[in-house]
């Protein structure tokens, strides 16, 4: 008898063994009766659809392998706008909603999107105080009232220094989430390299693999290259002849600005007349400026040197976020810049307006 039961058990053992399990998503959306229905995820930079389903009578079921841990995905209808976000795990999911607000759709059956939907829940008391608060700003500048823009603005940052504490806590609080690295790496760009890098240290080894913090921990050795203090790595790129300009030859002015910009970028051309500013009063005092365009069309780049009155150095690859300078200064938003004295050396980063004045006075002044 006890060979039998241990003979079972065997059999058991294997069938369970070779029973892959993996992820079943079961969707019932109203209004979407014969519409194709995609799982898609993010993957080096560019959307992949990794599964598809037909909806029947609003009824739709996806099957899957195993995947190899909790990852953030989108289902999306059809070749519409309309799409919902969740995290696919290895289990039973149900996706509960109508078409038309496909956004608001109820997810139930994955742990981890249930992590995410406590953390969105905590911050909504913040996000709505912060969406009215934008509503405000988008009045005021309709209006001109740049008194009342100024008094909006400094509301407003005080509620994302709320919501960025917020983000921060909850990475300290559950280093093994799989919403974690998400989190981490929305904010990655407020950090430089040192506060980045003692996140990354606090996370447990069970993420640590996870593409998104292999990522991350590259753009730490990167940002180290390039924070103050370190020499400006050199790079050459063509300007708008044509002709190739290094960075390496434009070093030797008292002060360099290598400002990284775009004429598709809206906050790039608000800063630009501070920029013009600071160059026409201490050019002749050793200040020079190193434009480095993300954008695509040279025409829009052209346009917007002429039209904003940028008198100095531009050059660009053409190549959008793609700009081999912009990942070797691991750039990942603009307006960025790097301020460099007569060595090439890194002393500031990013400064805007009255911060790049007095910044460029105080050096130049002290030469």
């Amino acid at each position: 008898m006890k060979k039998i039961i241990y003979l079972f058990a065997v059999i058991f053992l294997i069938a369970s063994c070779s029973s892959e399990k993996g992820y079943v998503v079961k969707g019932k959306i109203e209004g979407s009766d014969s519409i194709t229905f995609y799982l898609q995820k993010r993957d080096a930079g560019s959307i992949v659809s990794i599964d598809s389903a037909v909806s029947k009578k609003g009824v739709f079921t996806f099957k899957g392998g195993s995947v190899d841990y909790p990852q953030l995905i989108q289902l999306v209808a059809g070749d519409t706008r309309k799409r919902t976000s969740f995290y696919l795990e290895n289990s039973v999911i149900k996706v509960t909603g109508t078409l038309d607000s496909l956004f608001k759709a109820d997810i139930s059956g994955s742990k981890t999107h249930d992590e995410y939907k406590l953390y969105v829940e905590s911050n909504k008391v913040l996000t709505d105080i912060y969406a009215k608060i934008y509503s405000e700003y988008q009045e005021a500048t309709q209006s001109g009232n740049t008194t009342l823009l100024a008094d909006i603005e400094k509301r407003a940052d005080s509620v994302q220094t709320q919501m960025l504490q917020n983000q921060k806590n909850f990475i300290l609080n559950n280093p093994s989430s799989y919403v974690t690295p998400s989190i981490l790496g929305s904010i990655s760009y407020e950090m430089e390299a040192d506060e980045l890098e003692t996140y990354i240290n606090k996370l447990d080894t069970s993420i640590a693999s996870l593409p998104q913090m292999v990522s991350l921990k590259e753009r730490v050795t990167i940002m180290k290259r390039v924070a103050i203090g370190q020499k400006a790595p050199d790079f050459t790129m063509n300007d708008v002849e044509g002709n190739p300009v290094s960075l390496s030859s434009k070093i030797g002015s008292k002060l360099l600005l290598i400002d990284f910009w775009a004429a598709w970028c809206g906050p790039c051309r608000k800063e630009n007349p501070n920029i013009v500013k600071v160059y026409n009063e201490f050019n002749k005092k050793g200040f020079d400026i190193f434009g480095v365009s993300l954008d695509q069309k040279k025409d829009d780049w052209v346009k917007a040197i002429a039209d904003d009155k940028l008198t100095w150095t531009h050059v660009s690859d053409l190549q959008y976020w793609s700009n081999a300078a912009a990942k070797t200064y691991a750039v990942n938003a603009i307006p960025a810049s790097f301020l460099l004295d007569e060595t090439g050396t890194i002393i500031a980063k990013n400064l805007r307006g009255d911060d790049l004045y007095n910044k460029v006075k105080e050096v130049l002044t002290a030469k």
